[in-house]
């Protein structure tokens, strides 16, 4: 029986996971970056959920809106594209941005993200182009907007071996617009040294 909704009180979490209590129980859900830094242990939260079944192992992904879960569905749905790599993306560029960039074509802001190559961001857009729309009001986007350069500072420390959360609170420092991907790098790295 697949699990739809998630409601209850945050317990523990960590960059990608979070352990929500539910009548006694702690379930443990798979989240994207933004959802995770939201919540802190002790917050209610509702969660969109997708059981993904191996043979090895069941997994429940958890998402702040039913327009995340829904697109989060859809690129597992592309070959190629397994529930961590949809997560990475879900996590590297909001869902606004996201959406966005498969409707434009934008396969440059897809790579950025760990993990996704040429060939796996052209499929993506080949597959997904005429599925996915991007919100149109300013408030829709489920999780604040994160600018495509982020995306690219992010992987970069992703890259490095810091964790994603560590990296998006970096890429937050770093924010200098209008200055190249190596210095907002160098800014970051000296924000986490600290």
């Amino acid at each position: 029986m697949p699990v739809a909704r998630l409601r209850g009180v945050i317990e523990e979490k960590g960059d990608d996971w979070l352990i929500v209590g539910v009548g006694g129980v702690g379930i443990v859900a798979s989240v994207p970056a933004p959802t995770a830094d939201a919540l802190a242990p002790g917050d209610a939260a509702l969660l969109y959920t997708h059981l993904h079944v191996r043979e090895d192992a069941l997994t429940l992904y958890g998402f702040a809106s039913a327009g995340e879960l829904r697109l989060f569905e859809q690129l597992i749905g592309v070959s190629g594209i397994g529930p961590r790599a949809a997560l990475a993306l879900l996590s590297a560029l909001d869902y606004a941005h996201l959406t966005a960039a498969i409707a434009t074509g934008e396969t440059d802001a897809l790579r950025r993200v760990p993990g996704i190559g040429q060939k796996t961001a052209e499929r993506l857009v080949l597959e997904l182009r005429d599925k996915v729309t991007p919100p149109v009001e300013p408030g829709a986007a489920p999780q604040p907007a994160r600018p495509e350069r982020d995306a690219e500072l992010i992987g970069a420390l992703l890259g490095l071996g810091y964790s994603q959360q560590e990296a998006i609170a970096a890429a937050a420092e770093a924010a200098g617009d209008g200055l190249p991907l190596e210095e907002r790098i160098r800014a970051a790295l000296a924000y986490l040294a600290r």
